[in-house]
């Protein structure tokens, strides 16, 4: 028996070319996986891509749980900064939380990546453009990703 899922019929395929599109494609990677070694500036093209284990909270409203392979492109990247990125250790895995846009002098800014465990990512970009692809073969998750606030208020003193 296997646990693959049937690819989907409709891959998901989006564009960020502002902050409002970016919040979009981040809500949509919120919970995906990332390990180190898939991650990779390709400073002579300008580009960051990342390698996602990508969860569907789409299908999860739907009772589904389930992850697809995913690719994360920037493009027009001028430089890359980390903190807390194990770059040494290539199969340490990272949970992504969000990914913002701050202009600085329009249409250039800052692209943050932020991890669970404080690792974080600022891409320097002439302009922002991403692109976020669905890549392949989708999987039943084993668990639905959770978050300690999820639980709602602490009960007791």
């Amino acid at each position: 028996m296997t646990n693959q899922c049937p690819d989907s019929a409709n891959p998901l395929r989006l564009i960020a070319f502002d902050s409002e599109d970016l919040a979009v494609v981040s809500a949509n990677l919120q919970d995906a996986l990332v390990r180190v070694g898939d991650m990779a500036w390709l400073p002579e093209q300008d580009r960051f891509a990342l390698g996602l284990s990508r969860f569907d909270w789409v299908a999860a409203g739907d009772g589904q749980c389930e992850r697809a392979v995913a690719s994360l492109v920037f493009d027009r990247v001028r430089t890359v900064r980390q903190s807390h990125v194990p770059q040494r250790e290539p199969n340490t895995i990272l949970s992504l939380l969000a990914i913002v846009f701050e202009p600085t002098d329009a249409p250039a800014g800052h692209v943050l990546l932020t991890f669970s465990g404080g690792a974080a990512l600022r891409l320097e970009v002439e302009c922002l453009e991403a692109h976020l692809t669905d890549m392949g073969p989708r999987w039943t998750a084993k668990s639905r990703p959770g978050h300690a606030l999820d639980a709602g208020p602490a009960q007791g003193s």
